[in-house]
């Protein structure tokens, strides 16, 4: 059992810490929450303003849950959530490889996956999850982590998300600045 709590623990913080990390940065980094409104505007999602606000808040709290390994079915369907929005939104025109033009999709299709996983696996023993006597791990964890992910992605992107037709060949030539903006995810 101690090797399933190393796994859930170092899973539950990278990808925690990860997640705290781009909800800083889109508070704090480049052009701070105005400069992620913009970027959220300029790939269709609207209004900016609100979904910045909504991705840094659900970032930085799905994050610190993981870190703390509370209530993480549903910590990893916040981040499930951010990780198809962005996929879908901005990752999958680009093709797989993160370094592609644009980034492709490998980056936060991981980091989905993993999610999924840390659904699945649960928080481990050592965790604010077990201490509490809350376990929900296995299929139904992963059903949480999962559905309510991939559900609260899709209901964003079929109510708000409304991209601009392509006008040029690339998609690197539509993406601002990073002085004007800061990336999603």
């Amino acid at each position: 059992m101690v090797s399933v709590n190393i796994a859930a623990l170092l899973l539950r913080l990278i990808v925690g810490g990860t997640m705290m990390a781009h909800g800083w940065n889109h508070a704090f980094g480049g052009g701070k929450l105005p400069g992620t409104a913009r970027w959220f505007e300029s790939i269709g999602i609207r209004p900016g303003r609100v979904h910045a606000l909504a991705a840094t808040v659900t970032e930085l709290g799905a994050g610190g849950l993981l870190i703390l390994g509370l209530l993480t079915p549903l910590a990893a369907a916040g981040v499930v959530g951010t990780m198809l929005v962005a996929l879908v939104a901005n990752h999958v025109k680009n093709g797989f490889f993160i370094f592609r033009p644009g980034e492709g999709y490998e980056y936060v299709l991981m980091i989905t996956v993993v999610s999924c996983a840390i659904g699945a696996l649960g928080a481990g023993d050592w965790s604010l999850d077990h201490a509490a006597g809350f376990s929900v791990t296995g299929w139904w964890g992963l059903a949480i982590a999962a559905l309510a992910g991939a559900g609260g992605a899709a209901l964003l992107l079929a109510t708000c998300w409304r991209p601009h037709p392509r006008t040029s060949g690339t998609a690197e030539a539509s993406r601002p600045s990073a002085e004007s903006s800061t990336p999603a995810s």
